[in-house]
């Protein structure tokens, strides 16, 4: 009979008025795995996400509330910011410097496709409370786990609106970025050649570097100190050479299933009456300027600097610096290939691709130290 109740009271909340928000999330639910399995879109998030964005929304679901699994995950894993710390263990273990190290001024490529962030929080500020504002801004590093950590440590009501805005845009990368960087290019621009003379970088200095930026990145914006050392920590395991087993684990099971666990507890967030708010497709459009402002920051400032080079660079390269670590490095690869079939691209691309990870960390400290400073909001 118990049983039977629920079924009814389950029934009732979906024909009533309010009912249509769980149909309405039930669709995103679905848009998600569609996109996850046939789009082949960033499966091993979306999936889980779409999922659980499912799971969440069933009237009376025992998924959520005080003692529900999702919720108790969501408490153990991203309240405290332990799931996207030890995520950049994995992703720090499948990055390989040797590009930037090669060629160090590629890293100011990263800088340069950070500065959309900075602009929607101005914009962002407009609409929200400075925590908030600067919550959305981040969305713009196409970085989910430090989009979590700042909108966790300035305490941010928007929480699941950014962390779902970050990692879709992470997972669109591939619709978004072509049409932008098309628009601020012409065909030569796009076919010129980049030789890779790729220089033997002596495992001292691959060893050296991960301390060094921890230590730089450290003073330049100490609030970024956890997540630029948690991700330079992965990759010393990668560069030691003393654990290969443990640097191969970190990269695949880690990464995986700490990935997995994020997604569906994510979803624990989705919940209707929080998700379908005007709020959230206004912080959706702001995320979505800023992707677009970054990549289009990056491939201006490669059109800029060839001015005053002999030399010229491929200006796509520049959009890779934001923090979408492989998928915006790849795109570029293949855009480039498609204008020249023997433009080969991706040893450039990735190398400006994990400078946008490092800047974009960097960029998240230094949010949350200009937020905090006007106002205290970093608890």
């Amino acid at each position: 009979m118990e049983n039977l109740s629920f079924l009814i009271e389950g029934i009732k909340a979906l024909v009533t008025n309010g009912g249509w928000r769980y149909l309405v999330m039930w669709l995103i639910g679905a848009l998600l795995i569609y996109l996850a399995i046939k789009k082949d879109m960033e499966p091993t998030l979306l999936l889980p996400l779409g999922f659980g964005t499912i799971l969440v929304n069933i009237p009376f679901s025992g998924a959520i509330g005080e003692e529900g699994p999702l919720t108790t995950l969501f408490n153990a894993g991203i309240a405290n910011e332990l799931f996207p710390l030890i995520l950049f263990i994995g992703i720090g273990a499948m990055i390989d410097f040797g590009p930037v190290l090669s060629n160090p001024k590629l890293m100011i490529f990263g800088a340069a496709a950070q500065f959309g962030i900075f602009f929607t929080f101005c914009l962002a500020s407009l609409f929200f409370d400075l925590p908030d504002a600067a919550s959305i801004g981040i969305i713009g590093a196409a970085d989910g786990p430090t989009a979590i950590v700042v909108a966790n440590h300035l305490g941010s009501k928007y929480l699941p609106a950014i962390m779902v805005a970050a990692y879709s845009y992470m997972a669109l990368v591939p619709i978004i970025q072509p049409p932008v960087i098309r628009l601020l290019t012409t065909k030569k621009e796009r076919m010129i050649r980049m030789p890779y003379a790729g220089k033997q970088i002596s495992k001292t200095t691959r060893i050296l570097f991960p301390i060094v930026i921890t230590v730089i990145a450290g003073l330049v914006a100490p609030s970024s100190v956890a997540l630029v050392g948690f991700l330079m920590f992965g990759n010393l395991i990668r560069e030691c050479g003393v654990l290969d087993s443990l640097s191969e684990t970190a990269q695949k099971v880690l990464a995986n299933l700490v990935t997995i666990f994020l997604g569906i507890t994510i979803a624990s967030q989705m919940e209707a009456a929080k998700f379908l708010q005007w709020e959230t497709l206004l912080i959706l459009g702001l995320g979505l300027f800023a992707f677009v402002f970054d990549t289009a920051g990056g491939v201006l400032f490669a059109k800029f600097l060839n001015i005053f080079l002999k030399k010229k660079m491929n200006p796509m390269i520049g959009a890779a610096g934001i923090s979408a670590f492989p998928m915006s490095g790849r795109v570029v690869h293949k855009m480039g290939l498609k204008e020249d079939p023997q433009n080969f691209l991706l040893m450039h691309s990735i190398g400006v691709n994990v400078s946008g990870q490092i800047a974009s960390v960097i960029a998240g400290g230094l949010i949350l130290a200009i937020a905090g400073s006007f106002g205290g909001f970093i608890g």
